[in-house]
């Protein structure tokens, strides 16, 4: 009945951001719409105060994950039974046919289209929704707000450290999941996490927010041990080693960390063994004597993530030791089906040990008020919510917070002086101890909930420790503890067809994204664009190289390219005046409206929608200057050459807009612009103030510099090469990345190269020697070729005699 009366409503009304009418529609009390069936439905029960029955959430489940996939099915089955379909099909995907062509379709982000699941306006392009129609209050507001005079006097981007919580601002904590320093990020790990954080961190200033981003490896636990044993290194270097690696790739993605320390400090051991006093003063922990899985070929109790099994719960095959990621619950070790130890593949047997315990249950009254507060007033990603109410749902049970290892927090308790903290007990606690490495008054941050607002950035897999287990933790402690108002998590990246694995060989991590010859700048917009905000996406060679060329090339990188151009060519360098028409209020009202939807966006941390704005404007700058044709017009007479002028003084402000719109995305690129329209620094403080005023930040007479392309093509055969080289036949090989096939070559290279050197010390005979390099020559050829370089040395010039 409800849906009946929903559907009736809305057929004779349009939802103002759309052009036509979208079923089914709910207006939410705050402006915002609902667009999807299921959502609708979860809202009204929420709003009655109704939990919905198990009944009801099989019904909805059963409607997204089978009548749905069951429409798609149909269509297929339609498409495959058309002739040219299939021949279309089969040319496009390159003789894979309709298969590759729904494996393609599958790995895409979900389209933009009316039958949103967000609350956000749909992002359609004109040419799914056709020209936005403009009203002559937007033209007049435009107006107004382009005739506007810059904010010379807004505070300065330069930040001052330490920075700390102002009376009177809007004061931002902002925390990215701290990677293990055991591991080389991939690219899922960088975009659900640091970078993620790093573009609405670089927003946030730009919104004049007093912001602090930090961030940090965490570096105890059992897989930094296995590491250092792995490596012949004690855990202390491991560590060194591999932070040093992670800074080393977080500078080259320009991940702008205020600070970015580590867990290994003196301030984790003080802060996390004080936070354990207090819950142990309010009788929030409790003993109790557990069964642990023992691996007797490694002499060591097991680590839930170095043990692996069936799920008990769905069966799947290879759930860790503490979660499944399939269906998500929680798992206690001994509880996995045919356990093995990920070290030696052995099976462990189960040993009793006496540890200590977070008495969840008993604080779950009070982390329910909190979390219905912190749901309900901040921005949290569905499915943040979605996994946190799963656990709730379930309900708690007492979180083990003690471990049998060496390297770790130690716990301060007496009767458990052998044992360190859990690392899911303690690495939350590295985002206090690093922000109090970073100032002494981190308190002020930290233990000051009514002035500072917490974002917290990860992947999903992480979102119960963040919303349940540690907030926990610090309810317990009872010390005024700020805690969490925004969880932004994402979902997987995944790397085409595949997961990233390191120890396949498979995708690309961090420390070789720069040897690729792609600039960071593109390697970020790329992630973005592909970020998996609502559901799982892929990473794919021939998509970044189709995104680079059409998006960046030909729409952004020509818009720009053309505007500063003009003024350069027509214009001797000099912005030229501006007699604006109602095509051009149209225009400025049009760009104004994207520029409102990018902050609407950002503000709740849309970070994939929002850019799709910036592309949408330099498209409706494009169809600007190619109605108006400039380079036509500047040839007629004066009427005509004043239109050109107009046009370009226009166009060349629509990219300087774009380049404070691209600042949090591409900031080498943004700043390249910014310095090649000589743009003033006050543009970046005054267009993302408020709901976003775009402001004639180039006047007339203003001298640009010297423009020139910002955006390379990604040619063909340079994306087949890479893609070739990280499908998965390479592997870590020492220090180096190899082609696994390589190996072998790789090691009769180095062994050869040793017997050459050493007959050459010896002195042997010529002869010998000239038939031994001759071998090792013929095995670096092997190598080349198996690595797919070209086996002949370059060409060199001879020596002069």
């Amino acid at each position: 009945m409800i849906s009946l009366s929903l559907s009736f409503f809305f057929l004779e009304t349009v939802v103002p951001f759309l052009s036509r009418p979208a079923l089914p529609a709910l207006l939410l009390p705050n402006g915002q719409h609902l667009f999807s069936a299921n959502a609708i439905c979860q809202y009204l029960f929420e709003v009655n105060g109704q939990d919905s029955s198990d009944l009801c959430r099989q019904w909805l489940e059963w409607e997204a994950t089978t009548l749905q996939h069951k429409s798609v099915k149909s269509w297929f089955d339609r498409i495959a039974a058309i002739q040219s379909c299939k021949s279309a099909a089969q040319k496009v995907m390159q003789g894979k046919g309709l298969q590759g062509m729904k494996s393609y379709l599958q790995r895409q982000p979900a389209p933009q289209s009316s039958q949103c699941s967000d609350t956000q306006p749909c992002n359609n392009s004109p040419s799914e929704e056709g020209e936005r129609v403009v009203s002559e209050e937007e033209m007049e507001a435009a107006f107004l707000a382009w005739n506007r005079v810059l904010n010379v006097g807004s505070p300065s981007t330069e930040r001052h450290h330490p920075i700390l919580p102002q009376e009177g601002k809007r004061n931002i904590l902002l925390t990215s999941a701290l990677p293990y320093v055991n591991n080389v990020p991939h690219l899922g790990n960088i975009i659900g996490c640091v970078l993620s954080a790093d573009v609405f961190s670089r927003y946030g200033r730009l919104r004049d927010w007093n912001l602090l981003f930090v961030c940090g490896t965490d570096e105890y636990g059992t897989a930094t041990e296995n590491k250092a044993r792995e490596e012949g290194l004690t855990p202390k270097q491991i560590c060194d080693k591999y932070h040093a690696i992670h800074s080393s790739i977080y500078k080259w993605f320009q991940i702008d960390f205020d600070f970015f320390g580590r867990t290994t400090t003196e301030k984790q051991t003080e802060i996390a063994q004080d936070i354990f006093w207090r819950l142990h003063k309010h009788s929030f922990l409790v003993e109790d004597t557990v069964e642990q899985l023992r691996c007797e070929t490694c002499q060591r109790f097991l680590a839930d993530r170095f043990v692996e099994g069936i799920c008990p719960h769905c069966a799947y095959p290879e759930a860790r030791g503490d979660q499944c990621d399939k269906c998500g619950r929680l798992i206690n070790a001994v509880e996995l089906k045919q356990p093995q130890c990920k070290v030696c593949k052995e099976t462990p047997v189960i040993r009793s040990s006496k540890h200590l315990f977070l008495d969840l249950p008993k604080l779950e009254t009070q982390l329910e008020q909190w979390l219905d507060k912190s749901t309900r007033t901040g921005d949290w990603t569905a499915n943040a919510k979605q996994i946190t109410r799963s656990w709730l749902r379930d309900g708690l049970k007492p979180r083990c917070i003690t471990r049998d290892l060496q390297w770790g927090t130690p716990v301060p308790h007496p009767d458990f002086k052998e044992k360190v903290f859990y690392v899911w007990f303690d690495a939350p606690i590295g985002y206090l101890s690093i922000t109090a490495n970073y100032t002494d008054k981190w308190e002020k941050w930290w233990k000051n909930p009514q002035q500072v607002e917490l974002y917290n950035f990860m992947a999903k897999d992480n979102v119960p420790f963040h919303s349940v287990v540690f907030p926990c933790s610090l309810l317990g402690a009872q010390d005024n503890y700020t805690l969490v108002n925004h969880l932004i998590a994402t979902e997987y990246l995944n790397y085409e067809d595949t997961k990233f694995s390191k120890s396949r060989g498979v995708g690309v991590f961090g420390d070789m994204a720069k040897d690729t010859g792609i600039p960071s700048d593109v390697w970020r917009f790329y992630l973005l664009y592909v970020r998996p905000e609502g559901q799982d996406s892929a990473f794919s060679w021939a998509d970044m190289a189709l995104k680079n060329n059409s998006e960046l090339l030909n729409n952004l990188g020509n818009f720009i390219n053309r505007a500063g151009m003009f003024v350069t060519k027509f214009f001797e360098g000099y912005v030229p005046a501006m007699e604006l028409q109602q095509e051009d209020k149209k225009l400025l009202a049009l760009v104004s409206w994207e520029l409102q939807q990018y902050i609407q966006l950002m503000d709740k941390v849309k970070i994939r929608d929002a850019l799709k704005h910036i592309l949408n404007i330099s498209r409706h700058g494009n169809q600007y200057i190619q109605v108006n044709e400039p380079w036509k017009k500047i040839k007629g007479g004066e009427t005509e050459r004043q239109r050109a002028g107009t046009v370009t003084g226009v166009s060349v402000n629509i990219a300087c807009l774009l380049s404070v719109m691209l600042s949090p995305y591409m900031p080498t690129v943004s700043q390249t612009l910014r310095d090649q329209l000589n743009a003033p620094q006050s543009c970046l403080n005054t267009m993302l103030q408020g709901t976003g005023a775009f402001v004639c930040s180039l006047r007339a007479g203003h001298r640009i510099g010297t423009v020139s392309p910002l955006f390379q093509k990604l040619e063909g055969d340079h994306i087949e090469a890479l893609k070739k080289r990280f499908g998965g036949q390479q592997v870590f090989y020492g220090s180096l990345w190899v082609v696994y096939k390589s190996v072998p070559l790789c090691f009769h290279a180095l062994s050869q190269g040793d017997k050459v050197r050493a007959l050459k010390a010896q002195k042997a005979d010529k002869a010998v020697i000239t038939a031994e390099v001759a071998k090792l020559l013929d095995l670096k050829k092997q190598l080349a070729v198996a690595e797919g370089k070209n086996p002949e040395p370059a060409s060199q010039k001879s020596k002069k005699k």
